[in-house]
């Protein structure tokens, strides 16, 4: 009799240590991505058929068990969620339902369009990219904001913001309000207005020098040629307005043939600034327009070097000369890209 209540004593403490091993032990599998995406409406059957089809538990009868004691079928939450190598049922069933989610970071660097940023936040979180462009393409929904379908890019300062995969992008957009409402301090709203420029107008302006050029001695001076130009009731001739309104970024030269494109986005078309930005300006490039300095430039072209730097000039001879210069020496170095090709 001894004998078997030590036999049973030991199976009972085997049984014993078998359940505390599925429910404390290292049992949990992390998928390829080593996240486990709870969409939002998901009920826990869903939750528990992703778990096991994924492979991400192994003993579904076990985490039924817990689930169920910690009420998780009646607070199921969506998210996202990392799933750790290694950690145990108690600490899944106890994320999941807690909602204890990590916060994705979007890092926006040159968007140009609405589209680009609908698959960028698309590709990233729950929300669609269909989503994202009726909300930017939403009058009603801007209205609020001080927005338009056309002005709406100009609220998006490119930085690294922190969103939960299952957010609403309207909670994702009021991220980007709360950074440009802090970036539009008071000095650089009285810069504005001592340009009358709206803060709107400055983006736009800082957003086609974005395009103009990546250096930062010339960010300055190229904005100083548009003001000018505004000023004295000129056009703006921009070409990479022209690229935006045809929505051809690769074009190398802009030809006559383009300058008539029908877009109220071509400034060789239509005077003043176009409705709204052509990409997303950096805090760089539009400090660069609020001080940009006083000169009587209104022509610039790039340096026939290659530099990247533009020659400025107040007249058309000397600017001119030095498109006359650049166009050589780019006709010279397409000519021996060819000669080499043939060799």
């Amino acid at each position: 009799m001894k004998k078997f209540l030590g036999i049973l004593f030991l199976l009972i403490l085997a049984g014993g240590a078998y359940v505390a091993w599925q429910i404390f032990g290292p049992t949990v599998s992390a998928p390829a991505d080593k996240y486990f995406f709870v969409r939002t409406g998901s009920n826990y059957d869903e939750v528990k058929q992703a778990l096991e089809k994924q492979e991400i538990i192994s003993n579904g009868f076990f985490f039924e068990q817990l689930a169920r004691r910690a009420a998780y079928p009646k607070s199921v939450r969506a998210g996202r969620y990392e799933i750790k190598q290694g950690s145990s049922l108690y600490d899944l069933v106890r994320m999941l339902k807690q909602g204890r989610q990590l916060p994705i970071k979007l890092v926006i660097n040159k968007l140009r369009t609405k589209e680009d940023l609908a698959r960028k936040v698309g590709g990233l979180f729950e929300s669609d990219s269909l989503e994202v462009i009726r909300f930017l393409s939403n009058n009603d929904s801007l209205r609020s904001y001080g927005l338009d379908s056309f002005t709406v890019m100009s609220s998006i300062l490119p930085d690294t913001y922190l969103a939960y995969w299952n957010g609403s992008f309207k909670k994702l957009f009021s991220k980007f309000i709360a950074e440009k409402d802090k970036f539009w301090n008071a000095d650089r709203l009285a810069q504005a207005t001592a340009e009358n420029l709206s803060p709107v107008q400055v983006y736009t302006m800082a957003s086609i020098v974005e395009e103009e050029t990546n250096k930062t001695g010339d960010k300055g001076l190229i904005a100083s040629v548009y003001i000018n130009r505004i000023r004295k009731g000129m056009k703006l001739e921009a070409d990479p307005t022209v690229k935006y309104a045809m929505r051809d970024f690769g074009l190398k030269r802009i030809l006559y043939g383009h300058l008539n494109y029908p877009s109220p986005y071509n400034t060789y078309r239509n005077a003043g600034l176009p409705p709204g930005p052509i990409c997303t300006a950096t805090r760089e490039t539009i400090d660069a327009v609020l001080t940009a300095p006083e000169t009587d430039y209104i022509f610039f072209v790039a340096k026939p070097d290659f530099s990247g730097y533009s020659n400025f000039a107040s007249n058309y001879a000397d600017h001119l000369k030095y498109a006359k210069a650049y166009q050589a020496a780019l006709d010279s170095m397409i000519s021996k890209k060819q000669n080499a090709a043939t060799l």
